[in-house]
């Protein structure tokens, strides 16, 4: 069982040998990576590869780590025993499994994905501990012990919002997703938008790369947000020469794809300012 990327998704050799140490290991894998590397997607794309079946867990900043076990409904059970319900006197019928449950319970190997852990509460990863090492936990209103029946592959992503526990670290396989550099981007590229001419490819690529290293940029533009750029040039039906700027305009066109906020976007005006003022 080994994952070598996708026809829909460019793995580079350090991804790939990361999920194949996790799978072996049989180990967490924690990835980190700014926003729009495609963390999220790996695990889609892990599960589609090793044809495996996928249980998602979005994670919030409410969300407690009891919910990925079960939740106990007592509300519901004391309004049905008012009521007379025959269903209050079987507990189970008031307990709502969570994805770990679903996960362990499956009859085969899955990958459960816990997307964006750092959103939660610093305790969270702490309170899942016991339960991802040992793969069990313990429902205390039934008495019973639920123990994954096989281990499922379990793919943890984080934006690096919060620091992680340390003993929550050791537990993990750990990788970081660097933001491609312009080989590795092309490829995604032409998997999104095959066929794309050359010449445009290079001039946005090029404009692209100049605007996210520009210093005191608040958010850099990431992968996802290149390639929308991307398909708004071919919408609009753009060439490499359409593209070009000069000192009085430092933004690209359809610049709203890129950057998010405007303390970004009076950042580039002001440089074209600047620059009309020493032409």
């Amino acid at each position: 069982m080994k994952f070598q990327g996708s026809e829909e998704y460019v793995a580079t050799d350090d991804l790939t040998i990361a999920v194949n140490a996790a799978v072996a290991l049989e180990r967490p894998l924690l990835v980190k990576g700014e926003p729009g590397t495609g963390k999220t997607e790996l695990a889609h794309q892990v599960a589609t590869a090793l044809s495996l079946p996928m249980i998602e867990w979005n994670i919030k900043s409410t969300t407690r780590a009891q919910q990925g076990l079960y939740e106990y409904d007592a509300v519901s059970r004391l309004r049905d025993s008012q009521l007379g319900d025959e269903r209050v006197h079987d507990v189970r019928n008031y307990i709502r499994k969570g994805k770990l449950w679903e996960a362990f319970e499956a009859e085969g190997k899955v990958v459960l994905l816990i997307d964006e852990i750092d959103k939660a509460d610093i305790e969270f990863p702490n309170d899942l501990l016991q339960e991802l090492d040992k793969m069990e936990f313990f429902v205390y209103e039934t008495g019973e012990t639920v123990r994954a029946k096989q281990r499922p592959i379990v793919i943890i992503t984080s934006n690096n919002e919060k620091e992680l526990p340390d003993a929550f670290l050791r537990r993990c396989f750990f990788h970081y997703i660097r933001f491609p550099d312009e080989t590795t981007l092309r490829k995604i590229v032409e998997v999104h938008h095959p066929g794309i001419k050359d010449a445009l490819l290079t001039t946005a690529l090029t404009q692209f790369y100049e605007l996210r290293d520009q210093p005191g940029l608040k958010k850099k533009p990431s992968t996802s947000e290149v390639l929308d750029w991307l398909k708004l040039l071919l919408a609009e039906d753009l060439t490499a020469e359409d593209l070009k700027r000069d000192g009085a305009n430092a933004l690209p066109p359809l610049h709203g794809a890129l950057l998010k906020n405007e303390q970004d976007v009076h950042l580039f005006e002001r440089l074209a300012f600047m620059a009309r003022g020493q032409r």
